[in-house]
């Protein structure tokens, strides 16, 4: 299936709408994680318990879900970046045409450094990354390309999303969404561990009141219920 590139934010150039190959749903090069781990901030400490799974299999899917949101956040957290970077610089800018030029500028510029990566991108990671730029802008990224290119063009990006199984309309509720609880949970843990650079989000998340919501939750089930749904 031939790749499809898409604008994220008129900044990144993402290519998130690949055929899925059959190794996208096996579990291998699993990364095991410790027991114990602790988060520290400026204003609190988060201990983890361990997280303990049913079974072996749980294990794994919860682990080869990691490794998906580990390689679509950072980009998220480029696109927040780049964002407030586009907003600030808009502040001394006059006219729509300069705007529109200082825009396309830092597109064309991102998306020489960023696009062989994206273009690396499974659905699944894409799906993921699309969730984590609500969690870490606030917008969904159809909103993002309404406000920095058109209407039409969110419109026409989002159509041809659909054709893939994805929705550029996509939001992130870790409180009523077992999948994006996932999400959070495996952010969380990868901050404490440092194999992820934190940057607040932009949406109000209680991960301490998640944790006691979704206390019971199963990740083989909620991942094998994903996969059934987009395979």
């Amino acid at each position: 299936m031939r790749k499809i590139i898409y604008i994220l934010f008129l900044i990144l150039s993402i290519s998130v709408f690949s055929q899925e190959r059959v190794k996208d749903t096996i579990i291998d090069d699993l990364v095991i994680i410790r027991n114990d781990s602790m988060m520290l901030s400026l204003e609190e400490v988060i201990i983890f318990d361990r997280r303990n799974f049913d079974s072996n299999t749980e294990r794994k899917y919860y682990l080869w879900y990691a490794k998906k949101v580990r390689k679509a956040y950072p980009f998220a957290k480029l696109a927040s970046e780049k964002l407030t970077e586009i907003n600030e610089a808009m502040e001394g800018i006059k006219g729509k045409r300069k705007r529109r030029k200082h825009i396309k500028k830092i597109q064309k510029f991102m998306e020489g450094e960023f696009s062989d990566e994206l273009k690396k991108l499974t659905r699944t990671e894409g799906r993921i990354l699309i969730k984590l730029v609500h969690r870490q802008t606030g917008e969904t990224m159809y909103s993002n390309i309404k406000e920095y290119r058109s209407k039409w063009n969110a419109f026409w990006y989002n159509s041809t999303a659909k054709l893939f199984k994805l929705s550029l309309k996509s939001e992130y509720h870790p409180e009523t969404d077992a999948l994006d609880f996932l999400v959070e949970d495996i952010l969380q843990r990868s901050f404490a561990k440092n194999i992820l650079v934190k940057q607040e989000p932009k949406l109000q998340i209680d991960y301490y009141e998640l944790l006691i919501q979704w206390k019971d939750i199963n990740a083989y089930e909620v991942v094998d219920a994903y996969i059934k749904k987009y395979k």
